[in-house]
């Protein structure tokens, strides 16, 4: 059986164009998230308007602390009643575990907190590393 050297460069040439073609195709890998997420259950004698303030007040951290690479919330609506008293969630996104933890000493962060301590009952913090 004979084989053609210009059979074997002409599959060898396909395969390599296929290849390159492949990784091109491919989509670029995901930086991995820092999830810092903040669950609060406020005082019985908090008012409406104190809890909005409070809301905004959290919401201006992502314009003063700069680590703070994203940002959401929302109030709990979940039909299971497992919240244990937590009506509010907030995700702070981090890029890394450096900028959460520039985060948690920032002046700004620490005027929320102290702001926040009267009016509340309770609080969960979770941080976990996102995953695909």
């Amino acid at each position: 059986m004979t084989i053609r050297w210009g059979t074997i460069v002409c599959l060898a040439t396909v395969a390599i164009f296929g290849m390159m073609q492949m990784n091109e195709a491919a989509p670029p890998a995901k930086a991995k998230l820092l999830r810092h997420v903040v669950l609060f259950t406020f005082k019985a004698e908090a008012t409406p308007a104190q809890i909005d303030e409070l809301v905004k007040a959290f919401g201006k951290l992502p314009s003063q602390i700069k680590e703070i690479h994203d940002y959401e919330w929302g109030t709990n609506n979940s039909p299971e009643g497992l919240n244990k008293g937590h009506t509010h969630c907030f995700l702070v996104t981090f890029k890394s575990e450096q900028d959460r933890d520039a985060y948690l000493p920032h002046a700004a962060h620490q005027a929320f907190v102290a702001k926040l301590k009267p009016l509340l009952e309770d609080v969960t913090v979770v941080d976990y590393w996102a995953q695909e």
